[in-house]
């Protein structure tokens, strides 16, 4: 979105629900044809996988960890670099971890178009690309479709004030339009967290917890004119120029994509409070998707956000 999105996690996974780890380093390896020296180097580096240390400082492995590291190797062989298949597999580990009889978490965007449409391209993309992008989904797609329903998570609320007089327009357009951000609390307000102003969008209030802090994510739900972009900033860049940042990016017209990422924005505003998430939720599921967009109609949607793109980097 128009703000920056926020970098992965620092936090790690836990010792691998670590009950029963038993395996060594030559172990995992051996289970999971990763060398040991791979498997030390990734721990250093991102965190992952998180070993129980004995002792002795040697390190033991649970199964959880075999089929973690699996599940990396599994999306690298799908397009993901190796830092993004970390993450989804951490954030799907999180949630698997989350104690029985709580709220389920709020699952990412990014990693729940990635486990359901892993056919769709992983991009590397520049923040300045990201916004063209997004200013030409906005424009091409939110602005143009007949009542379609809007997603946007803009990580801080500062991001959405740069953006709210073209949001409240949008929202106008709109069946239904969510803004998500780290919100102040209005708890003081009849509805809590579901604040709408001025027939502006629905405001979300994000926790620390979720992953939408740190995505940048625009859905444009519509019979007519689906659209679905998604990324996540890579880690490791506190000394890069803002604009220069790098983010790992899916880009979809499909309909069954966009709505799985409809879904995971409601589920989100569900869990933080809102109301009225469970009737548009409602609404949707009961709604038939569109047909699968032609190759005619995305020549011409592709054509169209890569005109809007290059009009903006020419500036």
């Amino acid at each position: 979105m128009s703000g920056q999105a926020g970098g992965a996690p620092a936090s790690s996974l836990p010792p691998g629900s670590a009950h029963g780890a038993g395996l060594t380093v030559s172990d995992l390896a051996e289970r999971t044809g990763v060398a040991a020296a791979t498997l030390r180097a990734w721990e250093s580096r991102y965190g992952f996988p998180v070993p129980e240390r004995r002792p002795s400082g040697h390190r033991r492995y649970a199964e959880a960890d075999v089929r973690a590291v699996e599940g990396v190797l599994a999306r690298r062989e799908s397009g993901l670099t190796l830092s993004a298949a970390i993450e989804e597999v951490r954030r799907e580990r999180e949630a698997e971890e989350e104690p029985r009889g709580t709220s389920a978490r709020p699952q990412s965007v990014f990693a729940t178009v990635r486990a359901g449409h892993p056919h769709i391209p992983v991009q590397r993309l520049g923040k300045s690309t990201l916004l063209a992008l997004s200013w030409a989904i906005e424009d091409e797609f939110c602005a143009v479709a007949d009542r379609p329903h809007l997603f946007a998570a803009f990580q801080q609320a500062q991001h959405y004030r740069a953006a709210e007089r073209r949001w409240g327009e949008l929202a106008r357009l709109s069946r239904s339009a969510w803004v998500y951000a780290d919100f102040p609390d209005h708890g003081e307000e009849p509805d809590g967290p579901d604040v709408r102003l001025l027939d502006g969008p629905t405001r979300v209030t994000l926790d620390q917890r979720s992953p939408l802090l740190r995505e940048w994510a625009l859905v444009c739900d519509s019979q007519e004119l689906p659209a679905l972009l998604s990324a996540w900033e890579l880690p490791g860049q506190d000394r890069v120029p803002d604009r220069q940042r790098m983010f790992e990016c899916v880009l979809s017209f499909e309909p069954s994509a966009v709505r799985a990422a409809s879904r995971c924005f409601l589920d989100a505003a569900g869990e933080a409070g809102v109301g009225s998430a469970a009737p548009v939720l409602r609404e949707l599921d009961s709604t038939a998707l569109a047909d699968p967009t032609d190759l005619a109609s995305v020549s011409t949607l592709v054509a169209r956000l890569l005109g809007y793109v290059d009009r903006l980097s020419s500036r």
